[in-house]
């Protein structure tokens, strides 16, 4: 790398979500070294949490945000569309493409509650279920 920004050190400032405290947490930040991480960052260190979970959060939201996604999926027969989530959190920069393979969906009765709509959606490892039964 040259001796420009993408070779020096910074700090970016994150607030915890993991418990009502919302500790203000600071991590410091380094462009990531190796073959094809080129544009990737490296979490060094974070300071400002009251746990350890914080610590973890804003180290992981740096340099890989994920999210639980959450939508409605309409239901034949129905008038009130049946509402999903991903069993666990995708990375933030696949949630429209996700969106998209949800939007898609069209559920027919009866639908239990905890049931896998759509399996391993954009190949993230997570199922789209059902959080409710339609009978």
């Amino acid at each position: 790398m040259s001796g420009g920004w993408e070779a020096a050190e910074f700090v970016r400032e994150y607030t915890c979500i993991c418990c009502p405290l919302g500790c203000s947490v600071q991590v410091r930040l380094a462009p990531a070294k190796g073959p094809g991480q080129e544009g990737c960052l490296e979490a060094l260190s974070a300071t400002g949490a009251t746990c350890k979970r914080g610590v973890d959060y804003a180290m992981a939201e740096a340099v890989s945000p994920v999210r639980m996604v959450t939508a409605a999926v309409p239901v034949e027969g129905r008038l009130e569309p049946l509402s999903v989530k991903t069993s666990q959190p995708v990375p933030k920069d696949l949630i429209r493409p996700v969106l998209e393979d949800i939007a898609a969906l069209r559920l027919r009765p009866p639908v239990i509650e905890g049931a896998v709509v759509l399996r391993d959606v954009r190949s993230t490892g997570a199922d789209v279920v059902a959080t409710k039964s339609v009978v």
